[in-house]
């Protein structure tokens, strides 16, 4: 087998592959969205119908989120060895088995069948997460986030329509025999499915791949770039990667609390608004606009990142998560205008928080472990996430919405700390 640093002239154009990169993986992370986003309004309610009760109706994010750490850290230990490519069929793959399973188990009303979906379509979210990175392996620093922002607004189109085909599916599940909870997963199993015939015919060539081939090429005339990772384990590689450069920490620490914050209020909303008899195409739509300020805005918070700095829109995200949480916590059940503002801007904090951190881990995660440290940050922030959801079914089961909002301003606190400490530890890192 050829070395890549023996091919080097048949290497095809970085810039045209990283254009064709980025308008393979908008489509991709598109409809890995709709099977992503279309289930988040029903699969509480789901899970409270099957379990019977209300505390545990959490459970059902709380194992899609863990579902989503699994894979992270799976699928970038299959990334650092045989390229995005591979990886993000296998998530889109294993992600529509889980949401078939998640309508078996309402067929069935078995609430131990749809924990178990629920694992596997935490797939889905890792594909599109390692989507975002997999838009950077050839862009330049000065454009790193701009590129990444695009690909993370791509799930606007998936996502906001997701939550909206609620009504439509839920017929669909009727005509189809099924039970009327279970119809959003049957087109998400359709759309994820879709994303990963798109990933395995028109992600070429692979990025990463490609990007270890230029800096292979690059060693005997330019800037040294280790193009392969060493022979250690994955984990080995990403805890020397962080004793090297801290602000991955830093940046990752910011990231999970951030997606914390999100995933626990986001999660109960549903249910907050059913208290107060708010019908089910209602409920969609909020998520929807949700979803939209999570994603829809994104180019602009990249090119944010790019011109401004990363520290400075990481703690501009904190602060706009704390204007949410007031909004929710104020929020009567049911309909109204701060539950509408305070998802929206739940969901734009949380776009200015990821980009501008998930860029950070772009810029010092090193070649030779760059999808091993990716997949860590990932892993660590569904982890946080997945806690996070698990408590937020008991508070609100015992004190009530308000009440998980003021703790969610806890995290929210954090992620302004950790914008105060990246511009220390990127010094730290820049001087090493």
């Amino acid at each position: 087998m050829t070395h890549p640093a023996q091919e080097t002239a048949a290497l095809p154009d970085v810039a045209v592959v990283q254009r064709r990169t980025v308008a393979t993986l908008v489509l991709v992370q598109a409809l890995g969205a709709l099977g992503m986003t279309i289930g988040i309004a029903t699969a509480s309610l789901l899970a409270r119908d099957l379990s019977g009760s209300e505390r545990l109706a959490g459970l059902a994010q709380t194992f899609q989120v863990l579902g989503t750490a699994a894979a992270a850290w799976l699928l970038a230990g299959l990334m650092t060895r045989s390229g995005r490519r591979v990886g993000l069929v296998t998530g889109y793959v294993v992600a529509a088995v889980g949401a078939v399973l998640a309508v078996l188990a309402g067929v069935w009303g078995s609430m131990l069948v749809l924990l178990v979906g629920m694992v596997l379509l935490g797939a889905a979210t890792a594909s599109n997460n390692a989507a975002r990175y997999a838009a950077t392996d050839l862009a330049p620093p000065s454009s790193r986030a701009r590129a990444l922002s695009v690909v993370v607004w791509a799930t606007t189109l998936g996502a906001v329509v997701g939550p909206n085909l609620t009504g439509p599916a839920s017929a669909l599940a009727e005509v189809l025999g099924v039970p009327r909870l279970t119809g959003p997963f049957v087109l998400g199993a359709v759309g994820m499915a879709v994303a990963a015939g798109a990933a395995l015919l028109l992600l070429r060539p692979d990025p990463l791949l490609l990007a270890r081939q230029v800096a292979a090429a690059e060693l005997d005339t330019g800037p040294v770039v280790t193009p392969a990772g060493p022979a250690t384990t994955s984990w080995g590689r990403v805890v020397e990667a962080l004793r090297e450069r801290p602000v991955l920490g830093v940046a990752t620490a910011g990231m999970s609390a951030a997606h914390a914050t999100m995933v626990a209020v986001m999660v109960m909303t549903p249910l907050h608004m059913e208290h107060g008899e708010a019908g089910l195409e209602v409920i969609g739509f909020v998520i929807s606009v949700h979803v939209l300020g999570m994603f829809a805005f994104s180019p602009f918070v990249g090119t944010a990142v790019d011109r401004a700095g990363r520290a400075p829109v990481l703690g501009a995200g904190g602060v706009v998560l704390l204007v949410s949480l007031a909004l929710c916590a104020l929020a009567p059940e049911g309909t109204s205008w701060q539950i509408f503002a305070g998802l929206f801007l739940l969901g734009l904090g949380w776009s200015c928080v990821t980009i501008s951190a998930s860029t950070l881990v772009v810029d010092h995660a090193p070649l030779a472990s760059r999808a091993d440290v990716q997949g860590a940050a990932d892993m660590t922030m569904s982890l946080t996430a997945g806690a996070a959801s698990a408590g937020a079914g008991v508070v609100v089961g015992a004190w009530g919405y308000p009440v998980l909002a003021g703790l969610a301003a806890v995290l929210a606190a954090v992620v302004v700390l950790a914008a105060a400490l990246v511009p220390q530890w990127v010094r730290h890192a820049e001087a090493r």
